[in-house]
């Protein structure tokens, strides 16, 4: 699976003007299903992103995880994250999982995150979103397990 991770000082998913998920300060997770991938790759990123230390501690340092900062996580599909740009100037997507299976394991993670203690918001699969956040840092990780 494949995920990109900012972390936010807050963050919503809208889906036809309509607030679906919303969170204050953690991160927003955007997260895709590979083809060949299982439940256990989706809660192999879950654990990862509950324990990825993104967070300043008190000397300012990213030192902290999600679980220790009480904050929350935005999780949100995001097929294009599979975009297979090496030829033409039109991405390919065929690596991405197909529509049913992405949907399986992507609410997979969100359910394994939210089991590792972290409060989970979503976007709402295959619809046309609308996402709004502040970056805060700017820190953006890109993650693939």
């Amino acid at each position: 699976m494949r995920a990109l991770v900012q972390r936010v000082s807050e963050a919503r998913v809208s889906v036809d003007g309509a607030v679906v998920g919303e969170i204050g300060a953690g991160m927003l997770v955007l997260v895709c299903a590979m083809q060949g991938d299982t439940e256990a790759e989706a809660e192999r990123l879950a654990a990862k992103l509950a324990r990825l230390r993104i967070f300043p501690d008190e000397a300012g340092r990213m030192n902290r995880a999600l679980r220790d900062t009480g904050g929350a996580a935005l999780v949100v599909s995001q097929f294009t994250l599979a975009a297979d740009t090496a030829r033409g100037n039109r991405p390919g997507f065929s690596a991405a999982a197909a529509p049913e299976a992405g949907e399986r394991l992507y609410e997979h993670a969100a359910d394994a995150l939210a089991r590792e203690g972290v409060p989970v918001a979503t976007g709402r699969f295959g619809a046309d979103m609308q996402v709004a956040l502040v970056n805060d840092g700017p820190v953006t990780i890109w993650m693939e397990v």
